[in-house]
């Protein structure tokens, strides 16, 4: 899970993004087209780990939820080592830090890992994205947040979930499983947000406005500059506070914001390429049709059909 010579993907579902100037990769979810964007990974010690690099540190732009079914090692996050317990769930938001040196090694925890993008979840794949951070589904990802214990009786049911889901996933084309991934999935969610903190921590006063900004000005071609600029600090700066308080930075915010609206006027209009680009800040068809492919793996035209066929 971390970095080498060669790429490294920390999941079968991730490729490299970027690599931060300290040597850290940077991992992007890998959307497979026709196929809701998660995916499931067990460790345990019985499972061949050799492929895996000795220096495991890294980061991704998507969410991870790990279940310990059984504890022993370590993982440290953003600098700050914690040790894996039975029956614990760590919540990891993109842009933080991992270093799973010990995660899979021999004689250590048995494990699920949870790789995903809000867009699996329909409660949130309509929700605008500069609302993820505090939406109640995702409670224990919250700043503050971040781990959860679940109780004895409960642990059972877990890992029933998930070996559910693994097996959804591993045959995506039989009918229903979809629809089953993305209800297990909110499932998860709902346990894991139950074992949040009550009291969730306060938003940053400034990353409000950042976001407040992006929203009244996302559908014109703005940039990062153009949104500092109208804060008045400097588009270094914001980008610096927006990606250690929310995990990405500035300008993937804008793009996020943009490729929701696309898809929603995707799946509830009719209108041309041309004019969805025209509405959502970017500047053709053509530029949009490259943007979504990389972000999706799919066309939008393509993407609009299999949504149309599912509803």
């Amino acid at each position: 899970m971390g970095h080498s010579s060669v790429e490294y993907s920390p999941g079968p579902a991730s490729s490299l993004r970027t690599v931060r100037p300290d040597g850290t990769p940077v991992y992007r979810y890998r959307q497979r087209p026709g196929l809701p964007p998660v995916s499931v990974m067990r460790f345990d010690p019985d499972t061949d780990h050799a492929d895996l690099p000795p220096n495991r540190r890294h980061a991704h732009d998507f969410l991870v939820l790990l279940y310990v079914e059984q504890g022993g090692g370590s993982v440290a996050i953003d600098g700050a080592e914690r040790a894996l317990r039975t029956g614990e769930v760590h919540a990891l938001r993109p842009g933080q830090v991992v270093d799973a040196a010990d995660i899979a090694e021999p004689g250590h925890c048995h494990a699920w890992s949870v790789a995903f993008t809000p867009d699996a979840v329909p409660a949130l794949a309509s929700v605008s994205p500069l609302a993820w951070e505090h939406h109640p589904l995702l409670a224990l990802f919250a700043p503050g947040a971040g781990r959860g214990l679940v109780a004895e009786a409960e642990r059972a049911r877990w890992s029933s979930w998930l070996a559910e889901l693994a097996d959804e996933l591993a045959d995506p084309g039989r009918l229903g499983a979809r629809e089953a991934v993305a209800g297990l999935l909110t499932r998860i969610l709902v346990a894991a947000a139950r074992l949040a903190p009550s009291a969730p921590s306060a938003p940053n006063p400034l990353v409000e406005r950042v976001f407040d900004e992006i929203e009244a000005t996302f559908r014109e071609p703005v940039s990062a500059g153009d949104v500092a600029r109208a804060l008045g600090y400097t588009p270094g700066h914001l980008t610096t506070l927006v990606r250690k308080r929310t995990g990405r930075p500035l300008l993937e915010w804008i793009t996020e914001r943009r490729m929701t609206e696309v898809r929603r006027m995707l799946r509830e209009t009719d209108l041309p390429l041309g004019v969805v680009a025209a509405r959502t800040g970017l500047r053709d068809a053509t530029y949009l049709v490259r943007r979504f492919r990389a972000r999706y793996g799919i066309t939008p035209e393509r993407w609009r059909r299999d949504e149309r066929a599912r509803t």
